[in-house]
């Protein structure tokens, strides 16, 4: 029995979602946003009954018993803490701050019947998925290192607001580099112990609707990831390029690579001529995150769709999903590669979930 959704959120990705959670037959029962009438707007364009601007109206509908939360990073401990201690099950985008992302990690471990996973739709997505299946049966041999790039146009909204802003999780690292962090985990099983990084704002003015505000949020991240294993992982994220959308991961090993470009997935093992095709996206058009989102919402349909109960769940289906745990080590991860970029130095990532600093990420070098 399929729950009804509750959707926190007007952007982008909500109006992607929306659709794909409809055609897989969950109800999707109420959508808030900042405003009555940016909710009223989505809820009219994508069909849903019930809208509002205020969360707990969402949180306490009685037909909503899964929660999406893909809000501005600001709003999403608040809303996913409150939703576990009520009962809901949750998909929540990341955390703006590590101090949220503890706060939501404690969350869950009280709650652990109830769903808390994070909404990286990339592990989802089927280049991925095969990519990690080939790798544990050793196409590549042993893995050595792994390199990501993605390039596309600016991630600053038109109108001042939290994505001009680095505290507020704005930037290509927090809302972009996150998801490849997570995504290198879960690919080799490993996570990194020390991290390298440089970070730059080379739009340091947004349009006009901003008036005086500069822009804090970086456009441009280059860093190096050390996992446990040793296998070295270098990330170069650049949204200075108008009109590109490159979306690139290589894994390189003793005896061969594999490469997923945007949603098909490539590979060549030494002594062969040429890379081979193993995935092809056939003729659908979609982006990664599509595509992931797509794949995932599939997975969430077969999780729920053999339980009596609205609120009960099956494991097995959505098991790869990224939890708040995993949320909180790329929060670590971010928060280190932010150190590093002050520091110039290599950085250790310590997880930890108490006896955090809640003015861990400024970019103020110390004294």
């Amino acid at each position: 029995m399929l729950p009804g959704v509750g959707v926190f959120g007007t952007g982008r990705t909500v109006r992607a979602l929306v659709p794909l959670l409809q055609k897989e037959g969950f109800p999707v029962q109420a959508v808030w946003g900042r405003t009555q009438e940016e909710a009223e707007c989505l809820a009219n364009e994508l069909d849903i009954p019930f809208s509002t601007s205020q969360s707990d109206d969402v949180l306490l509908h009685p037909e909503v018993h899964l929660v999406c939360i893909l809000t501005p990073p600001p709003y999403t401990r608040q809303i996913a803490v409150k939703a576990l201690g009520i009962g809901k099950n949750v998909i929540s985008e990341q955390a703006a701050t590590l101090t949220d992302a503890c706060k939501m990690v404690t969350a869950a471990r009280y709650y652990p019947q109830l769903m808390s996973i994070m909404s990286n739709a990339l592990r989802f997505l089927p280049a991925f998925v095969l990519m990690k299946r080939l790798l544990g049966e050793g196409y590549c041999g042993t893995l050595q290192v792994c390199e990501a790039r993605v390039y596309g146009g600016s991630l600053l909204s038109q109108s001042y607001g939290w994505a001009w802003e680095e505290l507020m999780g704005g930037g290509g690292l927090h809302t972009v580099g996150s998801c490849i962090i997570d995504l290198l985990s879960h690919l080799t099983g490993g996570r990194a112990v020390r991290v390298h990084g440089m970070l730059r704002t080379f739009v340091r003015q947004g349009s006009t609707g901003g008036g005086i505000r500069s822009v804090t949020a970086d456009d441009y991240a280059c860093f190096q990831l050390l996992m446990g294993g040793g296998v070295v992982c270098s990330v170069t994220l650049n949204f200075n390029l108008p009109g590109a959308d490159l979306h690139e991961v290589m894994l390189v090993g003793s005896s061969g690579r594999l490469v997923a470009r945007g949603t098909e997935l490539y590979g060549q093992q030494n002594g062969t001529h040429g890379e081979e095709i193993l995935l092809s996206d056939g003729e659908s058009g979609a982006g990664p995150s599509v595509t992931g989102l797509n794949a995932m919402v599939t997975q969430l349909r077969l999780s729920f769709q053999a339980q009596e109960d609205r609120r009960s769940w099956a494991r097995h289906p959505v098991s790869m999903a990224a939890t708040f745990e995993d949320g909180l080590y790329v929060q670590t991860v971010v928060d280190a590669i932010k150190r590093s970029n002050r520091t110039g130095e290599w950085e250790a990532v310590e997880v930890r979930t108490q006896d955090i600093d809640p003015n861990h990420n400024h970019r103020t070098p110390p004294n």
